[in-house]
């Protein structure tokens, strides 16, 4: 099979033939039909994660979804032909903690992957394992957002997008900051009340909760001056290690500041519902599976709108 190698940190992508992957033991083969890309993968390659892959080289991609090739031994309800997609889980990660979808098929845990309804695209399920279960655990779990809150959004790239338009179907009141003007009407189709170029301009609203999904330190700082007194902020986007925190606001308005670092179990099962209803729908460009390299590039420099995901065909 073809598929893309990262060698090294600093070292570009380089396209191989490698030999199928052969499923074990409660293992599948999964034929790719659709793999998203994230901003981890820029950090694999410019050596900011690196450290955290099991071994080099390694096809990295891990929102992968597809059709089942192959089953291994004691593989029971799932059958070759079935629509999939791969949940990041304790049952593994691809991408990460071993070979992901850069590639033309991928091995995974027989318990890691979730059946898909019809009405799922292949590109849809893809982002869904972690723009959209990440966005999903930040606003729904950590967060606790409830229906009649008003929320504020820091950042409306594919996870803040995404966070914003689950708060929309939960019934909360949604408003964001984002500086980048040209996203505001996508921002607007997907049920944002009012968008803002700064966060702290969200103040006035007294919100109930704020997501950062930025991350620049600034953008912490200011959601902590900007929710209410006994709000909560939850602390998603790493745009920069470390941040400065106004921690006089934070002790005297008795702010509740979490982080929240990914989606957990039932987060994609829940994402994928929403989309199975018709009630979300990620902002996604696709590309070939060729384009991979320098649609990569495109994420570093921040040339994007919602996810880019790579199709097979």
């Amino acid at each position: 099979m073809k598929a893309w190698h990262l060698i090294a940190a600093n070292q570009p992508l380089q396209r191989v033939e490698c030999d199928d992957p052969e499923p074990g033991p409660g293992q599948v083969v999964v034929d790719v039909r659709a793999a998203g890309l994230c901003h981890s993968d820029v950090g694999f390659l410019d050596g900011t994660l690196t450290p955290l892959l099991p071994k080099l080289p390694i096809i990295p991609g891990h929102e992968v979804s597809g059709v089942i090739a192959e089953l291994g031994p004691d593989v029971e309800d799932l059958a070759v032909g079935d629509r999939v997609v791969i949940e990041l889980s304790e049952h593994g990660a691809p991408g990460w903690s071993a070979d992901g979808g850069f590639a033309d098929k991928c091995l995974a845990s027989a318990k890691g992957v979730i059946k898909l309804a019809d009405q799922i695209s292949f590109a849809q399920a893809a982002t869904a394992t972690d723009a959209g279960q990440t966005a999903y655990g930040a606003v729904m779990g950590v967060g606790a957002l409830q229906a009649g809150e008003r929320v504020g959004i820091v950042g409306l790239g594919g996870l803040g997008l995404t966070g914003a338009r689950i708060a929309v179907v939960a019934g909360a009141e949604v408003f964001a900051a984002e500086p980048k003007r040209e996203i505001w009407e996508l921002a607007t189709q997907n049920g944002v009340t009012q968008i803002f170029e700064d966060v702290r301009d969200l103040a006035p609203l007294q919100l109930d909760v704020i997501v950062d999904f930025a991350g620049f330190g600034t953008t912490t700082a200011g959601a902590v001056s900007a929710v209410r007194p006994e709000g909560r902020v939850i602390q998603v986007g790493l745009g920069v290690d470390e941040a400065t925190i106004p921690t006089t606001e934070l002790v005297f308005k008795e702010v509740v500041l979490r982080g929240a670092r990914g989606g957990h179990p039932g987060d994609l099962k829940a994402v994928l519902g929403l989309m199975a209803a018709g009630q979300l729908s990620i902002h996604t460009e696709t590309i070939g599976f060729d384009d991979i390299p320098e649609a990569i590039e495109r994420l570093k420099s921040g040339d994007t709108r919602g996810r880019l995901v790579a199709e097979t065909g």
